[in-house]
């Protein structure tokens, strides 16, 4: 069983693949696999490098995300250029890493599952999600200024969408008790369908 588990930006779906992860899934965090596989290639800090210019880069030479989000996120066609550059890369993650544990419960974070057209690849789809002000409230505590937090969540498909689109929904509006209870009950009617 493959689940996707996507929301809109600070809802808590990095919070959810843990605790599906506790549960015996395989975790697969899309953003840790990009930040810490995808661009710690050397070709693609080479072309971000040709693209962009050095300012994008830290010190070590590695991308410097906060500048490169800040470029691009405000520029569609430069964003475009580097989700092509990179979800090629990501597709080929998952494909080896599903193929390499068949057997396995998969729980993926997924930002952009219903925006890339993603759907085919999971079984099942949980949208993680909470109320506006605890989204900007949450990206503000993990240091994104106001204006970028919500620059990054109108490049998103709106929450109610993806609500709608998902065969699941976790309210993370409350206590983590309560979460957790919720995929405590998610995962037995996920198995009881696999």
């Amino acid at each position: 069983m493959i689940v996707g588990i996507t929301g809109g930006i600070g809802c808590g779906k990095s919070t959810v693949g843990r605790m599906f992860e506790r549960r015996g899934f395989r975790r697969l965090d899309s953003d840790g696999v990009v930040r810490e596989r995808i661009l710690a290639d050397v070709a693609v800090v080479s072309a971000i490098r040709e693209r962009f210019g050095g300012e994008v880069l830290s010190e070590d030479g590695m991308v410097n995300r906060t500048v490169l989000g800040a470029r691009v996120f405000s520029h569609d066609e430069e964003l475009r250029w580097v989700e092509d550059l990179i979800h090629p890369k990501l597709y080929l993650i998952w494909r080896e890493e599903f193929a390499r544990r068949p057997r396995e419960h998969w729980a993926v974070e997924v930002p952009l599952l219903f925006e890339k057209g993603l759907e085919n690849w999971f079984d099942f789809m949980v949208c993680v999600a909470c109320a506006p002000d605890q989204q900007l409230a949450r990206l503000e505590q993990r240091g994104l200024p106001h204006g970028l937090a919500g620059q990054r969540m109108n490049k998103q498909l709106p929450l109610e969408r993806k609500i709608e689109r998902s065969d699941f929904v976790l309210w993370n509006g409350g206590s983590p008790e309560f979460l957790e209870a919720e995929v405590d009950r998610l995962i037995e009617i996920l198995s009881a369908h696999s």
